[in-house]
């Protein structure tokens, strides 16, 4: 049992879960013989004793340990400690793109393009080493803090050398390909038809097959047509969508050839959005396919004799099913690193208890073997199409090109021949009867058509070694690339295959000629064995084979030239210049320079570069690369401001709110109140770069008077400053008539111009005596009742701007 704390093959640590799926568990773990950080994936207890859980558990590890790729999770190690059983693996810190998805609702086209380019560069290398992932799907992406898209989960991950058919394991069945739904081959084009899957729910945020169960989606991706994604979101470029129908065709042949193929045609999406760049694959016609009887036979023993009925899975013999009751597995645990797809639950007997399937009751009792009936109704329905097409063909031939088949030419035209006569000529099927296996492939060969054995047995007629039945007569056309089944004879004798491995190609081939075999040559590579030497042999040495049948024999070709491989240089950063310079010194060349705008790209440098730097690529291997044409400076429309308000605020705030920068100048308005725009510069339906100035006016209402009378006598020094003029020197006289503090007399007087200085006469009261006390007396004359002279007059008071309503009196 696991638990936090415990270390692992004595160097992971176990810190903390972080998810958990089907069949396992994945822990944040830590590397103290490295120091870093790692995901240790542990298998359920619940499975440990399941050999065939383990089995998956090994196969994901297996399949994953040899792929080093910046796009793929890696594995770094495997163990089996204490009934533990663990893979350790690159610890990502992120989120599942299917979270990714649900949080943005759907994606923009340049973000799912980018996606979908670094998914296809990881699974691009899977399908190099022969590996499909089989399970690709938005819950198995897992995109880093760093904005790195990394496949993850080959839990059911298949060598397509080995057994690839589907009734192993099938992923989730909103993402699984119709072979896959049927249980038929999958190779790598079923990954690509994932992809495609993904690809569709990153720009519309929904899958294009749904429903209440997993039985009614799979039957979806059998029999229903995709609907256009643009349907659900308009703004998906014409090339997208191509590049999804194309990926999600029903037959794989209709659909990219390999990953590399999509990934080319992403990236010219980019560049000619709205170009319907995609090529589409007409469909063959159908071939036949002949069943020898070891065919049948491999069939009756993988598969039993499966009675038919009711109660049809109680039937099934004890060995059935380890891997096939899996078809439909679905997990939908949204954790982020693990989303293994083996929990049975999803898939009751109760799904397949619809009356509408069921037997009738005459063939409760029948037996028939289920691959075979799944090979002839297929057979049978490519059979009908092949039928309907042909008299479709020659109904169109007699009424519209007439019974000759050739339409009548005009006087004017010239006559154009049917569209077979230029066809390619089928080749026609020699006779093989009599000949030696080599003797007839060669001959095969020639004409474009392939050979595979079917049986050996005893014949009166032939010598051993001998073709003694064919399975398509001599003298029939056929298409090209059509297999031939031959069956050689042999006497029955049973002698040991001798061991040829190691010698010479002529020296192993008259050994086993000379004992009576049938000798086939194959070759292949071998980094061990000399050129011309044989590798393997099959049936293998020293195990027993009919004296007659075939022995193939596997040459080396020597040691692969592999293409030299250079390491990708990081040219981000650099200008154009030097990022050309860097890739030819590393080898490579220069592909194509975009450019684009970017806020923190330095004009003529390099933005992005298509290869990742790091990464091993052939020699003169093309690096596109992007080069930033620095910000992007996008004019500023100015609109009617004054809509906002014409209050000086109310301007400015809109102004502002453009991103421009507001100055102001006041003026004199007679027409415009004080504190309101008189006009803005540049004005309304101007275009400006953002940043930049706008002049404001501002009203200071109407001008003022220029003129004012000055006041007379009587009046205090506040008059002479309301009416705008200055006051200028002051003298004191004693006035019986005029109170004490007014004003006697001005100069100058009259009507003056505003700003002028007045000096004036004041009024220091009655008395014309000077020595007065403070009891008001007069020390001189002895009048009592007097006031005291002014010793320290006021201070001047600050002339104002004089009221435009008055009249040039003051009044």
């Amino acid at each position: 049992m696991i638990r936090l704390g415990m270390f692992l093959g004595d160097r992971y640590e176990i810190l903390e879960k972080v998810g958990s799926g089907g069949m396992a568990e994945v822990f944040k773990g830590k590397d103290h013989k490295l120091n870093r950080f790692v995901a240790v994936k542990v298998l359920k207890d619940e499975f440990v004793e399941d050999k065939n859980f383990v089995r998956k558990f090994k196969e994901e590890a297996q399949a994953a340990a040899g792929l080093a790729h910046p796009n793929i999770v890696n594995v770094y190690d495997v163990g089996d400690e204490q009934n533990v059983k663990y893979i350790v693996m690159e610890l990502v810190e992120g989120i599942t793109l299917k979270t990714y998805i649900e949080k943005k609702g759907r994606l923009t086209v340049k973000e799912a393009t980018s996606i979908a380019i670094q998914m296809g560069a990881g699974l691009e290398l899977a399908h190099n080493n022969q590996i499909v992932h089989r399970d690709i799907k938005p819950q198995n992406i897992i995109i880093s803090r760093e904005g790195k898209v990394k496949v993850t989960d080959f839990g059911i991950a298949k060598s397509v050398s080995s057994n690839t058919n589907t009734s192993d394991a099938m992923g989730s069945v909103h993402y699984t390909s119709p072979e896959q739904a049927r249980g038929g081959y999958s190779d790598a084009k079923s990954d690509i038809y994932s992809l495609g899957i993904v690809m569709y729910e990153m720009v519309t945020g929904r899958v294009p097959f749904d429903g209440e169960t997993t039985v009614v989606v799979a039957v979806k991706h059998l029999q229903e047509d995709i609907v256009s994604p643009r349907v659900y979101a308009s703004d998906i470029p014409v090339s997208l969508e191509h590049i999804i129908l194309k990926c999600t065709e029903k037959s794989p042949d209709r659909r990219y050839a390999s990953v590399a193929e999509l990934t080319a045609d992403l990236k010219q999406s980019l560049v000619t959005p709205d170009v319907n760049f995609v090529k589409e694959i007409l469909p063959d016609g159908a071939k036949t396919v002949a069943i020898t009887k070891d065919d049948i036979s491999k069939i009756k023993q993988e598969t039993g004799r499966i009675p038919l009925g009711r109660n049809s899975r109680q039937a099934y013999p004890e060995n059935f099913g380890e891997d096939d009751e899996d078809i439909f597995d679905e997990d939908y645990d949204d954790e982020d690193y693990d989303d293994d797809d083996y929990d049975n639950e999803d898939y009751e007997d109760d799904d397949y208890d619809n009356e509408d399937y069921e037997d009738d009751e005459d063939d409760d009792d029948g037996i028939l073997d289920p691959k075979l009936e799944k090979i002839m109704t297929i057979g049978g329905i490519a059979a009908a199409v092949i039928i309907v097409i042909i008299i479709f063909f020659i109904i169109g031939k007699i009424f519209i090109f007439g019974k000759t088949g050739r339409k009548p030419k005009e006087d004017n035209e010239p006559q154009i021949e049917d569209v077979l006569d230029g066809e390619e000529e089928e080749p026609e099927v020699p006779n093989l009867l009599g000949k030696s296996y080599s003797e007839a492939k060669e001959a095969l060969n020639t004409l474009g058509l392939g050979i595979r054995l079917g049986e050996t047995r005893a014949s009166s007629d032939y010598e051993p070694g001998q073709i003694i039945e064919q399975s398509i007569e001599a003298g029939t056309k056929v298409e090209a690339n059509t297999t031939i089944i031959v069956d050689i004879c042999g006497d029955g004798e049973e002698i040991i295959v001798p061991n040829v491995i190691g010698q010479t190609r002529e020296r192993a081939v008259k050994t086993l000629e000379d004992m009576g075999f049938t000798v086939d040559v194959a070759e292949a590579y071998d980094e061990n064995e000399a050129a011309g030497n044989v590798i393997s042999t099959t049936p293998s040495a020293e195990s027993k084979g009919t004296r007659g049948s075939v022995v193939r024999l596997v040459v080396s070709k020597g040691k692969e030239k592999k293409e030299e491989e250079v390491s990708v240089p990081d040219i981000k950063g650099r200008t154009e210049a030097e990022a050309k310079s860097m890739l030819t010194n590393a080898g490579l060349k220069s592909g194509t320079a975009r450019s684009s705008y970017s806020d923190t790209v330095e004009e003529g440098r390099i933005i992005s570069q298509s290869i990742n730097s790091g990464t091993k690529v052939p020699k003169d291997t093309a690096v596109s690369y992007e080069v930033s044409k620095g910000k992007e400076v996008k004019e500023v429309y100015i609109g009617n401001a004054e809509k906002k308000g014409s209050s000086e605020s109310a301007v400015t705030a809109y102004l502002t709110g453009l991103g421009l920068q507001v100055s102001r100048e006041e003026q004199y308005s007679d027409s415009v109140p004080k504190g309101n725009v008189i006009s803005y510069s540049p004005g309304n339906g101007s275009l400006v770069s953002p940043g930049s100035t706008v002049k404001v006016v501002v009203s200071l209402g109407p001008e003022p008077v220029k003129t004012a009378t000055v006041p007379g006598a009587g009046s205090d020094l506040n008059e002479i400053t309301a009416r705008g003029f200055v006051v200028g020197s002051r003298t004191y006289e004693y006035s019986d008539a005029i109170a004490q503090g007014k004003i006697i007399s001005c100069s100058p007087s009259g009507i003056q111009n505003v700003g002028t200085t007045i000096n004036v006469v004041l009024s220091n009261g009655p008395c014309a005596h000077s020595n007065v006390d403070a009891s008001g007396k007069c020390t001189t004359c002895g009048k009592t009742g007097l006031t005291p002279p002014i010793v320290n007059p006021p201070a001047d008071p600050q002339p104002t701007t004089p009221d435009p309503s008055t009249t040039p009196d003051g009044t």
